[in-house]
């Protein structure tokens, strides 16, 4: 199928000023846990987008979800072509399995539809690639979902940091946990793109690299699991130590079964700030400055981290702008994911290549939106409790 775009917007948003009150039209592709928990509530925060489709393999979930958020057009899996077909779609949100969002993001592409992808963007860098030029061949935007690089405590932190009022940067830990109560989740699953690395480490990796502003170099871990029969494929918890340059280190660990714990720290030469709990999206964020042994607390805020990630994107697409975070970013995380496997299985430290990112996240990106209610769910289970 031809693309439908010729300046990187879509055809219909490419001669479209920002002012218009033109919309971005999404299909949103799988309709688990987190579509429904976040994403699907997103949708009505936007400004500059609406939910135009639903795509599941789940009758059930297609026909009562459509009716909630009141869109008619609605696709199984089998039918995904169909919908990638629609000139009433200009993008689409891949809220998938990690094994599927290559195939969907090349389907997609070649259609000619923008991708708001689902971190981690694939299971294994090659895939990210592939996708990257499939997404340049047809000149469509291809966005990691990277919810955090618009969130207001990550944003100040950064903006923080940047300022130097804490010094040089000396080292960065990070602790991100929760037990999996449903032992069918897919986060158990191996085929699946399973562990706790891919699932929530990408966090940890992306905090470190943003706070450092450079990509790590050397990469060491450690892969565990104890007799629990739920982590018959994957490890239960990693510990990782990430080389930077200019002597800097980072650290951290991930668990998934283990009580709740999000929460990473940055150090100084002057001083240091906290941010805990780090990475969750359904609370406000708590930030703690320390200077000369005086720490200083704020709480930012509660807002909706995913209607902020798809506004982003979709005034990018009305822009004709690459978004931030792109497909690039996530390739940059899963090379470290990559030499982390690595690292695990052969008990050596793994060298990484150089890699140099040309943007990175900044602080007048940041969105606020109001927190969205907590909606009712249909067919799905939480991971845990």
């Amino acid at each position: 199928m031809k693309s439908t775009n010729t300046t990187g917007a879509s055809a219909a948003t490419a001669d479209t000023p920002t002012s218009s009150p033109r919309k971005i039209r999404f299909a949103l592709v799988g309709l688990g846990h987190i579509a429904q928990a976040a994403v699907l509530p997103g949708f009505k925060q936007a400004k500059h987008a609406e939910l135009a489709a639903l795509v599941s393999g789940d009758p059930k979930k297609l026909k009562q979800l459509g009716k909630q958020y009141g869109v008619a057009k609605t696709y199984g899996y089998e039918e995904f072509d169909r919908c990638l077909a629609d000139p009433e779609i200009d993008a689409v949100f891949i809220a998938l399995p990690n094994d599927l969002h290559c195939d969907c993001v090349l389907r997609a592409a070649a259609a000619g539809k923008h991708i708001l992808c689902e971190k981690p963007l694939a299971d294994h860098p090659s895939e990210a690639r592939l996708m990257m030029r499939t997404a340049v061949e047809h000149r469509v935007r291809l966005m990691t979902a990277y919810r955090l690089h618009f969130e207001p405590a990550h944003l100040a932190t950064l903006e923080l940091i940047r300022s130097g009022k804490l010094g040089e940067a000396r080292y960065f830990t990070s602790t991100f946990s929760y037990q999996v109560t449903d032992k069918d989740n897919i986060r158990l699953k191996a085929e699946r793109g399973g562990g706790p690395i891919l699932d929530i480490g990408i966090y940890c990796i992306n905090a470190a690299r943003q706070f450092f502003g450079a990509e790590p170099v050397e990469v060491s871990a450690f892969l565990a699991r104890t007799k629990d029969p739920r982590f018959k494929e994957v490890e239960e918890t990693a510990s990782v130590l990430l080389r930077f340059p200019e002597g800097r280190l980072a650290s951290f660990t991930v668990c998934f079964g283990a009580s709740s714990v999000s929460r990473c720290q940055w150090v100084g030469t002057k001083g240091s700030v906290v941010l805990e709990p780090a990475y969750e999206y359904s609370t406000a964020l708590r930030q703690v400055v320390t200077v000369d042994e005086k720490p200083k607390e704020k709480t930012f805020p509660h807002t909706d981290q995913f209607g902020g990630e798809i506004d982003a994107f979709a005034e990018c697409l009305l822009n004709d702008t690459e978004p931030e975070p792109n497909a690039e970013e996530g390739l940059a995380d899963l090379r470290v994911i990559e030499a982390i496997f690595e690292s695990g299985r052969s008990g050596r430290t793994v060298r990484l290549p150089p890699f140099a990112r040309v943007r990175r996240a900044e602080p007048d990106q940041v969105e606020r939106k109001p927190p969205a209610r907590r909606p009712e769910t249909v067919n799905v289970t939480s991971p845990h409790d």
